[in-house]
Order: C-alpha cells, then structure tokens, then sequence
C-alpha cells in the first residue's frame, strides 16, 4: 500500500503539489468561514434535563436571552451621565428585538452602593434567528458604547460567545506568528539547510489549512466550540511538524547509500511512511474516545481533531513525497559518523537504563505518581469570564462588578421549571431553598423560577442548590436547568461514560499497536507508562491552575477548579501524542530486533538512532503549544499546560529511560505473541520487510 502510494505521489509531483495548494486555497479562503460560526455552549448535553428544560422555554418563552453593560468609573450621579444612560435606555427600549430594559436609576440593586457603577440588563426577545440576534446585539453594544465614562463594558449571553470567536481568532493569528518563525529557525537548526528546514513548514502549513476546512465543513452539521480553533490549530501545526520532521531525517539517511533521488523517496515512505500512518491512525482512536460521550462538544471536537491528524497523515505521505521527488536532490545527505558516534547520548542512556532496569523502572514510576498525586483533587466547572485576559471586555465588565456591588450580583440563576401539574407545596417547598427567588407565569400554565445561589454560578452552592431542588421534586413534573444544572449533568455525563471511552481507546491502541509490533506485551507495557505520563502531566495542571502555584506566571490565577474543557481534551489529545513518539522509537528497535534477533541491540540501537527525532520533535511542538499560551485565555493555558508537559515528559524520563529499562525487564518476552496471533499478525500485519526466522522463545511457546 504505502509503495503504491510513494509511486503515485513520485510519478506526477507536480500534479500532487497542485492538488495540495488547491486544497490550502479552500482551507485558508473558505475553512476561514468558520470562525463565524462558533458557540460557547460547551457544557450542553443533548438529553440531559438541563438541556430538556431549557429547550422547552424556548419553545414557550417570548423573553430571550440577556446581555449586560456596566458604566463606571465616575460619579454615575452626575446629571451629563444620567441624561446620556436615560437616553440610551430609551433608545434601546424602541429598538427591533429587545424586550425589556429597565433604568438602572429606578431599579433597585443596579445602582453600586458606593456610587461609581450602574448596571443596565437588555433583555432580549425570544424566538430570534441567529442573524436577528447578531443585528440585535450589534445596535445594542454599539449604543451603549455612545455614553461617554471611563468604563463602559458590554458582554454576557450570546455577545459573550461572539468575544469568545474574536479572542479566539486573535490568539490562532498570534500562535502562528510567533510559533512558525521559531520552528522555522529550529528546523534550520536540525537540518542545517533552508530547503530541508522548509518542507515541514509547508505540510504544517497545509495541516493547518486542514484545520479551518475541517471545523468549517463540521459546523454546517453540529456546534463547533470557540475552543476548537486553537486546539485543532496547535494539534494540526505540531503533528504536521512531527510527520514532516521524521520523513525528511530518514529521506536524508537514505540519500546517503543511494544517489536516485526516487529510489531514496520509496525507501523512506515504506520504511518512515509505516511510522507515519500508525502514528496517525492511533493519534486518530485515541480521539474516538470523545466520540462515546453524547455532549456535542466532545464529539465536534473528536471529530474535527482527528480529521486533521488524518490530514497531516496524508500531507506526510503524499506531499512531502511528492516535494522531496521534485526538490530532494538540492538536499544534502545525511553526514556519515564514525561508528559508536551517532546518537551516542541516547545510546548510553539506553545502555544506562537497560543495565539497571529495575532501580530506573522504580524510580520513573515514583517520580510520574508523584507528579500525579493532584490529579486525586481534581475539580471541573465552567467558569466564566474570569477565565479570559484582563484586557477582554467581558473579564473588565465581570471585574467592575465584583469591585462596586455585592457578591452574587449578575450571577446567572437556577432556574426552575415548574411544568402544569406541580404540587403548589413542592413549588413552595422550592421556593424556600432561595430567598428572593423570582417567579414568571408563562403561556400554558408553566412557572419559571429563578433562584440566586451563592457564590458563582457553577460553584459549590450553586450546583448543591440544583440537587436539593431535585431531590424536594419526587415524581413531580419540575426540571432544572441553568449554568449550575449544565455542569451537574455534564459532570454525571463524564462519570457514566468515561469507562467506554476508555475501554474503546484503550482497545484500539492495543490492537494497532499489535498491528505494528506483532506483539501482546509491548503494547501493554506501552499503555502503562502512557498513563504514567499523561497523570504527570495532568497532575502539574491541577497544581497551576486550581490550586494557583505559579499560575500568575502564565498569565492566569487561582481558579478552584479546571475549565471542563481542559482534562477530556489532555487525555485525549496527549495519549496519542504519546503514541506519537513511542512508535518512533518502536519504528527503529523492530527493524534491528527483525535484522538481529538481540533485544538489548534492538533497544539501545532504536533508541540510539531514534532519540534525536523524537527530541527534536518534541522541542517543536512544545514550540508550537507554548505559542498558544501567549492568548491567556485559560482553558487554552491549560489545553497548552498540559499538552507541552506531556509531550516533554514522555520525550524525556518516559521514552529515554522507562521504555528501555521496562523492555530489559521483558527481555525477549518483550517480542512474543501466542502463535495464533503471530499467524494472524504475519497474514493481515502491514510489513515493508521481509521477517526472519521466528525467535526462539516465539518457537517454544
């Protein structure tokens, strides 16, 4: 298969280019599109309750959502400011799509005790098409931005999402700036020319137009998160790099013993290009994991980050072929080292870890659980704007407001949906749980209350508050629904199916790795050590973000619990970057283990002549991660947190010394497989080359 493709892709370059530019047009002009159709509703779970009520008042409630702006800074008595916030009311009362607008100088509560902020809420009508409500929220931001004060901020609801789009967009324009110039001088670095250094620049520059076209050819059918711009962005730039990066080193080894510039091209697709598609095909099952869990959110982003790994798999095996058949001969070879000289520091670390397998095995495991231990105290909520950078509008009107009014002020309530048929003493029993609880009757007999909890609106009071409305309800035909009961349910959704998507990943992984090696241990062992890793990684990010070591240093604070976004998208996204560079390495001790049949040669020469790839590749995409975190929105800060960490981790302690002292302890059982398997491994397994005669410990069992 893979011959057929360095064939196809050697034979017409040209034809092959064309059709990749074609595709980089389509990704940067259309995929762009998608950058306007972007939602914040991350926590909804089709099904739940939450998401059942809330669907229901839509169907019911001629009030819609509400966006808030606040003016500061000043004196808000002063007759100037008053006439010109009277004024704006007014303007907004009569403009199409707003419902209710209340003056702030006659309503209790939004008026700042110490005098130096009001709060005016613009309710909007309900049943508006998103380009009614896009229109709606452009005259309203855009009037209330006309009063002249010191502060004046719009944000929340649906105009919060918008912000969300815009800072997201800002920050990819941001990464990519800083991000490529720096992996550009790297490459430069490695390959020490321009022609090699820029190959994996342009598959990484195709892996993010693959990007955008994935995320804009998914949102014609489902949401697509503000957060999937920069996780597939960075994914699909640093998988490209990694791809890219291991083609060309072997390309320039193979330039080495042959002068044909197409010969070198076939040799490396079916020895790399192996690599390549196994990388890519476990990168994509370690992604399906989201797709066993029913919030779109999960499933959108499983979906369109796997379809750009898969994009990056193709770039690599059929553009960089086709570049290197066209451009490869002004490539210079590899030099050729003395013998023991090449790779030597990662020879003696394997040699290290090998002659001391099991004190190196002791101490890596340790050191992970270690790192691991906050992972036991680990939290999720939704958060708010406090997760963005003090310079967004929406984190500067939520900072105005914890400084001039009372704690709980605009927090989004519980809210009770009290359907025809409710026992008006459970209804009251509800109402209880709240003083100051708001009641609105709506067409058909249905009751809406609205209950402030303490605290913020998806912290500890707020989502008891959800429980104990559920358990004063019985049988009663009341539903709850709101920011806290979305995280009560997203929440419960993650724990009931958190098992399957392990056990689908997990099986999965085993069984390409079984695929790759034609062995059963090797991908246990490898599982093992990937969790090791990925609770390190996980466990630094707790430690940051919510318990707040360090995190002032990163450009964020003490948040009490991660964004719910954060931990799924780590797992997944890191255990199969692990997967990334565990079959780098695997690449090369199979091929000395088929040639020699001497484990210890075949883990100390793979790691000798594999080590350098992997460091270099994992220097770039910690590049590539750390640029994501310049935007400070902290989701991404814990996206990029945890997926550099990962990646360092399982390049450095994890790859360079767990994996070889964990396969001197396997030894030769490392390689085995009940002959059954091996029978099946040898029929249908993707082989390059030739295998030699089994080994003897296969031959005994």
């Amino acid at each position: 298969m893979l011959a057929t493709i360095a064939r196809a892709s050697t034979r017409r370059p040209l034809t092959v280019i064309g059709l990749w530019l074609l595709f980089l047009l389509l990704g940067f002009g259309l995929g762009t599109g998608v950058f306007g159709r972007l939602s914040d509703s991350v926590p909804d779970v089709p099904g739940t309750e939450s998401d059942r009520a809330a669907v229901h008042l839509d169907g019911i409630d001629p009030v819609g959502e509400s966006i808030t702006a606040v003016v500061g800074g000043t004196a808000v008595s002063d007759p100037g400011l008053r006439a010109q916030v009277e004024a704006a009311v007014a303007d907004l009362r009569d403009a199409a799509g707003i419902a209710a607008v209340p003056d702030p100088y006659d309503t209790p509560g939004l008026l700042a005790e110490d005098g130096q902020a009001l709060v005016i809420p613009v309710t909007l009508k309900g049943g508006l098409d998103d380009e009614a409500e896009e229109k709606v929220l452009d005259t309203a931001s855009d009037r209330v931005h006309e009063i002249k004060a010191p502060e004046v901020h719009v944000s929340g609801g649906p105009l919060l999402g918008q912000q969300l789009g815009e800072r997201a967009q800002q920050d990819v324009a941001r990464a990519e700036i800083i991000s490529l110039p720096v992996v550009l001088v790297l490459l430069l670095v490695i390959f020490g020319g321009l022609r090699a250094a820029g190959l994996p620049l342009l598959v990484a520059v195709s892996g993010i137009a693959g990007a955008f076209l994935a995320l804009f050819g998914f949102s014609q059918f489902t949401d697509i998160s503000v957060y999937a711009i920069q996780v597939t962005t960075m994914l699909g730039l640093g998988l490209a790099v990694d791809y890219a990066l291991l083609m060309v080193v072997r390309f320039r080894e193979e330039r080495r013993t042959t002068d044909d510039v197409v010969e070198a091209v076939h040799r490396t697709v079916a020895r790399a290009g192996r690599t390549v598609l196994f990388s890519g095909l476990t990168v994509a099952v370690s992604l399906t994991g989201l797709l066993v869990f029913p919030s779109t959110f999960l499933r959108s982003m499983g979906l369109a980050v796997a379809a750009v790994v898969v994009v990056d798999m193709l770039a690599a095996l059929t553009l960089l072929p086709a570049l290197l058949a066209r451009f490869g001969g002004k490539i210079a070879p590899a030099r050729t080292k003395p013998a023991g000289e090449e790779g030597r520091v990662f020879a003696r670390l394997a040699r290290f870890a090998t002659g001391r397998p099991v004190v190196v095995t002791a101490a890596s495991a340790i050191a992970l659980l270690f790192l691991a231990l906050p992972v036991t105290g680990m939290k999720i909520n939704i958060g708010g704007a406090q997760q963005l950078p003090s310079s967004t509008e929406a984190r500067q009107l939520d900072d105005t407001v914890e400084a001039h009014f009372p704690p709980g002020t605009g927090v989004s309530p519980v809210t009770v949906v009290l359907k025809p048929g409710t026992d008006p003493a459970t209804a009251d029993r509800i109402r209880a749980l709240s003083p100051g609880a708001e009641s609105r009757d709506l067409p058909g007999g249905t009751t809406v209350l609205n209950l402030r909890p303490g605290g913020s609106a998806d912290g500890k009071e707020a989502t008891e508050l959800v429980q104990r409305v559920r358990d004063i309800r019985g049988d009663e035909p009341v539903e709850v629904t709101g920011v806290a009961a979305r995280l009560v349910d997203f929440r419960a959704m993650l724990g009931d199916r958190a098992p399957w998507a392990a056990i689908t990943v997990l099986g999965g992984i085993f069984l390409l790795l079984f695929a790759f090696t034609g062995s059963v241990l090797i991908p246990l062992r490898t599982i093992v050590t990937t969790l090791l890793s990925l609770g390190a990684a996980l466990g630094v990010v707790v430690w940051v973000f919510q318990d707040g070591h360090l995190a002032s240093v990163l450009g964020s604070q003490e948040l009490g619990a991660l964004s719910l976004t954060a931990p799924p998208l780590i797992i997944a996204i890191a255990f199969g970057l692990a997967m990334d560079y565990e079959l780098f390495i695997l690449a090369r001790m199979r091929e000395t283990w088929l040639r020699t049949g001497d484990e210890r040669d075949a883990v100390v020469t793979g790691l000798r002549r594999s080590g350098r790839v992997v460091s270099c590749a994992a220097l770039l995409l910690a590049v590539v991660f750390g640029a994501f975190m310049t935007g400070g929105f902290a989701p991404i800060l814990q996206i990029g947190l945890g997926l550099t960490l990962a990646v360092l981790i399982d390049a450095t302690l994890v790859r360079m010394l767990l994996v070889p002292a964990t396969m001197a302890l396997l030894g030769r059982r490392a390689w085995w497989a009940p002959p059954w398997l091996r029978r099946a491994h040898d029929r249908f397994g993707l082989h390059e080359e030739a295998r030699p005669a089994e080994p003897e410990l296969t031959k005994q069992h």
